[in-house]
């Protein structure tokens, strides 16, 4: 063979958003002047190259080449050991390539966000707050939940005290805040609180950047303040309605019985009385006498009772459902769409909560569908961060339909205090009723 490739080492670590170069030493064995490509395969190839990428060799020559790994620091490259292989290629002989093989480990890194959803809430019992968090590492997080709240006259509880989230996705917490006392009436109180977010760190790794959230929730008293004044309202228009009874409608209806009761009337009555008398003693006769048509004596038959008509009808279960996707897309690749929820077989989805997200501040257009060419919501990515929709009339998705969000980036966000990403990232969480049809 007239041409060696070998590797400086045939193991090497990269650490997201770093450059490491691994040398390649090329030996021309040939009798002529050999130039050679490379081209580097594998996983890592997308974010590897080989500086310079030709090469020219006398024959006997040999130089050294360097393999520039630069894995980039998001989800989309997964912390771990993958292979890769760098293939040489000679342009006057192509059947002499040589491709020299290594593994390379990349390091896991932890980048997570968190929003509180809303920040403020208000009610007489408690206020409820959902906890978005993102992770945007190369490795899955464990989160742990905590609150720390401002005064002693307020509790706040989790759902799940920790999270489980994958590289690239978001999860959702449920906050409860409840008042230690209730308040019957009188001036609200505001409960401040913070929500802590704490990714743990992996053996060995640096510790990880601790995520505070602050929100408040507003307790309001049990008896709103115009329910005194209403009801107070209500007694005097009571105390006026009977005024006006005795006063003035009852003398008159007691005239009008008193008019009608004259000695005319009272003889009519009396002689209808005596008209009715005979026939009702006629019909008693013959009703002792008497005998049903079959020949069985005895006395009058008696009428069956109709039979009542049964109940039909029957009601359908329901139980709430929730849902969630993420949806990444790049610059000019076109719209991205991705599925959040599908309703199975004899079953209708009443759709009611809508909560999208642009944690990184994207340009673009974001389109929540229930079905195909049937767009709930469409949105210019610029203008929000996050944002929630709440309907009253739910919106129906039949069996079989589907809910999806389709992205479409045109510039890609720049969060504070962190690395540009490589796509747009848009969230997506939805609740509602599922409901089981009922059979005809």
């Amino acid at each position: 063979m007239s041409l060696t490739a070998s590797l400086d080492a045939s193991s090497v670590t990269a650490a997201p958003g770093e450059e490491t170069a691994l040398p390649l030493r090329i030996l021309n064995s040939s009798r002529t002047v050999e130039e050679y490509r490379f081209e580097v395969v594998g996983e890592c190839a997308a974010w590897s190259t080989v500086e310079p990428a030709t090469l020219s060799l006398y024959p006997g020559d040999s130089q050294t080449v360097s393999l520039m790994l630069r894995p980039p620091r998001d989800s989309s490259v997964l912390a771990g050991e993958t292979t890769f292989g760098i293939r040489v290629v000679p342009t006057s002989e192509l059947s002499s390539t040589v491709v020299p093989e290594g593994r390379v480990t990349v390091l896991p890194f932890h980048e997570t966000t968190a929003e509180l959803v809303p920040r403020s809430s208000h009610g007489a019992w408690r206020g409820r707050h959902r906890i978005a968090v993102d992770n945007r590492g190369n490795t899955p997080a464990t989160v742990r939940l905590r609150a720390q709240s401002g005064t002693e006259r307020a509790r706040v509880s989790f759902a799940a005290d920790a999270l489980q989230i994958a590289p690239g996705r978001a999860e959702f917490g449920h906050v409860t805040v409840r008042p230690a006392k209730r308040i019957w009436r009188g001036t609200p109180v505001t409960h401040p609180f913070q929500v802590v977010a704490t990714p743990d760190a992996g053996e060995g790794q640096a510790p990880v950047t601790t995520v505070v959230l602050d929100g408040s929730y507003q307790q309001e008293p049990i008896l709103p303040r115009w329910l005194p004044r209403a009801l107070i309202t209500a007694a005097v228009l009571l105390i006026a309605l009977v005024g006006l009874w005795y006063a003035l409608l009852r003398p008159v209806v007691k005239s009008a019985a008193r008019e009608a009761v004259t000695p005319e009337a009272v003889r009519s009555a009396a002689a209808a009385d005596k008209s009715k008398a005979p026939e009702s003693g006629s019909s008693a006769g013959a009703a002792s006498g008497g005998g049903d048509s079959s020949g069985a004596g005895g006395g009058a038959s008696k009428p069956s009772p109709s039979p009542s008509p049964a109940a039909s009808g029957g009601a359908s279960n329901a139980a709430p459902t929730s849902a969630q996707v993420q949806v990444r897309d790049s610059v000019g690749g076109g719209s991205n769409t991705a599925t959040a929820l599908r309703v199975p077989s004899g079953h209708t989805f009443q759709l009611t909560d809508i909560v999208v997200q642009n944690p990184q501040g994207d340009a673009g257009t974001l389109v929540v569908s229930s079905g195909k060419d049937r767009p709930v919501l469409r949105l210019a990515l610029e203008n929000f961060r996050d944002s929630d929709y709440h309907f009253v009339t739910p919106i129906l998705v039949p069996a079989g339909g589907t809910v999806t969000m389709t992205v479409d980036c045109r510039k890609v966000g720049k969060p504070v205090n962190a690395p540009a990403p490589a796509r747009c990232a848009e969230s997506l969480f939805l609740g509602g009723t599922m409901r089981t049809d009922s059979a005809d």
